[in-house]
């Protein structure tokens, strides 16, 4: 890296670390830690959920597959402005009226407290997952710049996240989601600039290549749910965004940071509305890519062999000096803006839900620091070790995808029988929940090959969730008929 670039680098780590450090003050009690006081504004509330979606499985792998395919996976985000609606219209007014920092407290008052431990190890399970693909995904990305081996990288920004995330609390998070959010647009502009100014016939060049490979394609409209067609990935988008404003630790602590209710739901539509251009920006530059390197094979060398290690090529090796430190801020801040949600999150529920609720006697403030200052470090370290464990996979996407669709374990179907099923009892949660599981099980086994043919469902590995979901709410709802129905 020149001495510029890395300046750059230098200068945003400070100023991030900083700003972690400069809030410290005010995360010293646990709800300082975990909801900043109910008192933040709902731009700055949006911004962070808007950098939280983005990451850098969006910022790199998004590219990748645009580079290697097409638009396909675009289609995930076209989901979400429907999940936007039904978020704002039952799920923020249903949290707020509850005024639990937890997303699963309500679980256990519906259920019991079985209902709230099964949902805490799934977001964990979820969050080990989604901070191992993101670290990983940054250590591909900073890999060519520095020299350093993958390893190394995942190790080091692992602790660094950490480290400022175990300062600040929930608004450092979020305050410094909103100076990565604008970095990271930033970076997206000047690449996109670099692209198609940098083909030698010019940007028109982009899409006449594009075209020719059908690389704005959004995918088969067949009705086929073992290929992942428009109408499968738009479903299995629809049901992982309902999840994540629904039921996500991550997306339902900053309802409660936001100051007021309607500040709340302006947060959730910031968020959605800003993702779907900057999802499209972000493909585009996959298919620039794409474009860039067919008009200039030369410039790629052939031991770059998977699509997202394309885009990190590329800030290597062609943007100028100064913008590839940028980029790599960019990088970076997409990394930080989701793994410091993670890690606030898993801490907020193993205080919450499982030290301070199971705990014979109340808490004193200094245990609940302990606890959570304690939780915030061991799932760093969970974290990077399951990003060592990303290393070998072929695609960073597909892998995230499969692993939140097998731990989410369909708990959005257990919060919907809840919210929905108002003679939903504890019979019926736990009947759903176990042919729920079990289906889920079935799914992941056929889809690792560990299944003869004729056990294998003809679904695609997405649409895991989808029935995961709708076997516990469906399951759940039969059992709560029909033991109505013989009450009576």
């Amino acid at each position: 890296m020149k001495t510029f670039d890395l300046l750059v680098l230098v200068i945003y780590l400070v100023v991030v670390v900083g700003l972690g450090i400069w809030l410290a003050k005010r995360s010293k009690t646990t709800d300082g830690f975990m909801s900043a006081g109910g008192a933040l504004p709902g731009w700055a509330v949006g911004l962070s959920i808007f950098g939280t979606f983005v990451s850098s499985i969006s910022f790199l792998a998004n590219p990748g597959k645009a580079f290697d395919a097409n638009w396909n996976p675009f289609v995930f985000g076209l989901s979400l402005p429907i999940a936007a609606w039904i978020a704002t219209r039952y799920f923020v007014p249903f949290f707020r009226k509850k005024g639990e920092v937890s997303a699963y407290t309500h679980l256990e008052n519906r259920f019991g407290p079985w209902a709230r431990v099964y949902a805490v190890i799934c977001y964990l399970l979820t969050q080990m997952g989604r901070v191992g693909t993101i670290l990983y995904l940054v250590a591909l990305a900073l890999h060519p710049l520095t020299g350093w081996s993958v390893v190394t990288i995942i190790i080091v920004t692992g602790v660094l996240v950490t480290i400022y995330t175990l300062i600040g609390g929930i608004e450092a998070v979020i305050w410094t989601d909103v100076v990565q959010s604008i970095v990271l647009t930033l970076g997206i502009f000047l690449c996109l600039g670099v692209i198609f100014f940098g083909m030698p016939e010019g940007p028109g060049q982009v899409f006449t290549i594009a075209a020719e490979s059908d690389k704005f394609s959004l995918g088969s409209y067949g009705v086929s749910l073992s290929e992942p067609t428009f109408w499968v990935i738009l479903i299995f988008g629809l049901f992982i965004n309902l999840q994540n404003f629904g039921i996500d630790q991550s997306y339902v602590q900053r309802y409660a940071t936001a100051k007021s209710e309607d500040a709340a739901k302006k947060s959730v539509w910031l968020g959605a509305l800003l993702y779907v251009p900057i999802s499209a920006l972000l493909f585009l530059i996959g298919t620039g890519l794409f474009a860039f390197y067919q008009a200039q094979p030369d410039l790629l060398p052939d031991t770059i062999e998977k699509g997202d290690r394309v885009f990190p090529h590329f800030i290597a090796a062609e943007l100028p000096t100064g913008i590839t430190g940028l980029l790599i801020a960019a990088v970076l801040a997409a990394a930080m803006s989701s793994v410091d949600s993670s890690l606030n999150g898993s801490a907020t529920l193993i205080w919450c839900d499982l030290v301070k609720r199971f705990r014979k006697e109340p808490a004193s403030e200094e245990t609940g620091m302990k606890v959570l200052h304690g939780a915030t470090i061991a799932f760093g370290i969970v974290g990077t070790c399951a990003a060592l464990a990303m290393i070998r996979v072929e695609s960073a996407l597909d892998a995230w995808w499969k692993i939140s669709s097998i731990f989410s374990g369909g708990i959005l179907g257990l919060f919907l029988l809840g919210l929905i099923v108002k003679k939903a009892h504890n019979v019926a949660a736990v009947t759903g929940v176990t042919v729920g599981v079990l289906i889920i099980f079935w799914l992941t086994a056929a889809g690792q090959g560990w299944l003869p043919e004729s056990l294998k469902p003809a679904l695609h590995g997405n649409l895991t969730i989808v029935v995961g979901t709708l076997s516990i709410f469906l399951v759940g709802l039969l059992v709560s008929q029909l033991t109505s129905k013989s009450r009576a």
